[in-house]
């Protein structure tokens, strides 16, 4: 670390950050009335620490739980409404069925058109028929099980969580406020949880041939809502900036989702207005609404009422949700994209000493800037060390560090842990501090071709004869060479780090969509699962073709063949023009 980087960390403090994770334990942040009344306490905090802050009211269309429960076996459970599934008020009874693996109709299959795929077509192998049932499954909350399951005709779905708790989920394909494209995709069906207990319980009825009744609830509409952005301006290129940002409405109370996230933000925004003399690139920092009840509906927002400026300025965007957790020490399951991978390695390496691990970030935790092209990193942070996961006997979750309360009731103060926290705030810090004074950007877009080739050697066998993929491996490498030349005229003086870094936000703006979107630039795709090399992940599903539909599915290739290479062929042309 140099001695700018040292100063900002020495200066990291939880005065204030605490208080707020104090403050929001005490309010419960579902509803806007009183998300509203916690942004207003948030922004007045910011102002009383002199850092000037910009107040957005959006209005978002959101929907707010009002309660759930399962009628079955003589008694009433509880059970977690998925937002944005279709509301059921009056009950909908049917049969059960236990399904005890996900399906997953191949991409392109619909009642509709089933008819094309041929008359003996089976969408689902071993799935018994979910025409008229409500599904029984294990797993937490999951919108793309309950579209497949409404694909084969099932009117509910039941999600059996792994112990006591019944987790709250996002139960909506479609992300953020739907437009008039995205309607069709919203949920026909209900979806809830259950815990383990009465799962089982819902689980031995199904296999009885048993009925259930769900009543789910919601107050749906517009909403107006408070966006808080505080907005450091750079010293040297003013126009760009990094982003950070996370949500600060959660489950009711929310402590380690996200009260100690807004609190991490709310110092690194004290940190970086007090240092600001030493920051090259400006900085915003966002606290989203409508997270949990709109689907990431606040970050949906900013995306859509700033696309241009973020496509033209924005160098990347780091989420923070969950930090500062109790026994949250480790850091190895870090959502990270491949070109940024190395970047966080050494920030987390030299605030805490740790060699930091990493995965493909899911379709999820406000990462809604994907088609603009932005490149992105975290959203968890820390978490509980794997040993102690195992010797604890904890499942997965998304959040809170791994702690069991994420999403529950049970989210309280004890979550926090100020210790890790403030490490927390340091390598979040850290991570913005030198993204705004990176000479060169530190993108490693080789990376990320190197992952690329061996997605394409991935999808070439699974396609075998029935599709080539030569011609894009080919343009991955011409384009990995001219990375390379531009990396030697840079090394001996003949390209300046300011075109170089011309030439690497564009590559970004071109290879992020290419990994992790369907969609076009400024409409976000729906909320499902994304292959690597999105436009060309059917090939590795020609197998689940009948050859009356191979057709249909090598038509698709070949028109994401042309997104592919239109792409890597323009951040080759664009680098080689600066390479000379």
């Amino acid at each position: 670390m140099n001695e700018d980087e040292k100063a900002l960390l020495s200066s990291a403090r939880l005065d204030d950050a605490w208080p707020l994770v104090e403050l929001f334990s005490t309010i419960r942040r579902e509803h806007p009335d009183d998300c509203n009344r916690a942004a207003n306490h948030m922004i007045d905090r910011l102002k009383a620490l002199g850092v000037p802050v910009k107040v957005y009211e959006p209005t978002l269309y959101l929907a707010l739980p009002k309660g759930a429960h399962v009628e079955a076996d003589g008694r009433t459970m509880f059970a977690r409404p998925a937002p944005m599934s279709r509301p059921v008020p009056d009950g909908l009874n049917a049969p059960l069925v236990f399904i005890a693996k996900p399906v997953n109709p191949p991409p392109g299959w619909d009642p509709a058109n089933a008819e094309m795929f041929g008359d003996n077509f089976d969408p689902a192998p071993g799935t018994p028929d979910l025409k008229g049932k409500i599904v029984v499954q294990l797993g937490m909350i999951n919108s793309d099980r309950a579209a497949a399951v409404e694909k084969l005709g099932a009117v509910g779905i039941i999600f059996v969580n792994p112990d006591k708790y019944a987790h709250w989920g996002g139960g909506s394909y479609t992300w953020g406020t739907s437009d008039l494209e995205d309607l069709p995709h919203r949920p026909g069906i209900p979806s809830v949880a259950v815990n383990n207990a009465d799962g089982k319980t819902l689980i031995a009825l199904a296999e009885k041939g048993g009925s259930a009744e769900i009543v789910t609830k919601f107050e749906t509409g517009w909403f107006k809502s408070i966006l808080p952005v505080v907005e450091i301006p750079g010293t040297r290129e003013p126009d760009k900036f990094v982003l950070l940002h996370g949500h600060y409405d959660s489950w009711d109370v929310g402590v380690g989702d996200n009260a100690t996230g807004d609190a991490c933000m709310l110092e690194i925004a004290r940190l970086l207005w007090t240092h600001r003399d030493r920051l090259e690139r400006s900085v915003r920092v966002a606290w989203w609404p409508g997270h949990s009840t709109g689907r990431f509906a606040g970050s949906t927002w900013y995306a859509d009422e700033f696309g241009v400026d973020l496509a033209r300025n924005c160098l990347a965007h780091l989420n923070c949700d969950s930090p500062g957790c109790r026994d949250a020490t480790a850091y190895h399951l870090i959502p990270w994209m491949a070109e940024n991978a190395g970047f966080v390695k050494g920030v987390v390496k030299d605030v805490t000493g740790q060699d930091a691990e990493g995965r493909r970030p899911h379709q999820s935790s406000d990462f809604s800037f994907n088609n603009i092209g932005i490149t992105g990193f975290f959203s968890s942070s820390s978490r509980i060390p794997t040993a102690e996961i195992d010797k604890r006997g904890y499942y997965y979750v998304m959040g809170n560090g791994g702690n069991l309360e994420w999403h529950t009731d049970d989210d309280l103060l004890p979550v926090a842990d100020k210790d890790v926290l403030l490490a927390d705030i340091k390598v979040y810090a850290l991570s913005v501090f030198r993204l705004a004074n990176a000479r060169l950007l530190p993108w490693d877009w080789r990376a990320l071709l190197k992952e690329f080739d061996g997605t394409l050697a991935k999808y070439q066998a699974a396609a075998g004869t029935r599709f080539d993929l030569t011609r894009a491996r080919d343009a991955v490498g011409k384009l990995d060479a001219a990375l390379s030349e531009m990396a030697a005229a840079l090394e001996a003086g003949r390209v300046k780090p300011d075109a170089a870094n011309g030439a690497l936000h564009d590559v970004s703006r071109l290879l992020v969509p290419l990994n992790y979107t369907r969609g076009t630039r400024f409409r976000r795709d729906l909320g499902g699962h994304t292959a690597p090399l999105t436009p060309l992940s059917a090939a590795a599903e020609l197998d689940r073709y009948p050859e009356s539909a191979m057709g249909f599915a090598q038509t698709q290739l070949r028109r994401g063949m042309n997104q592919v290479l239109a792409a890597l062929d323009e951040a080759r042309a664009r680098v080689e023009r600066v390479a000379g």
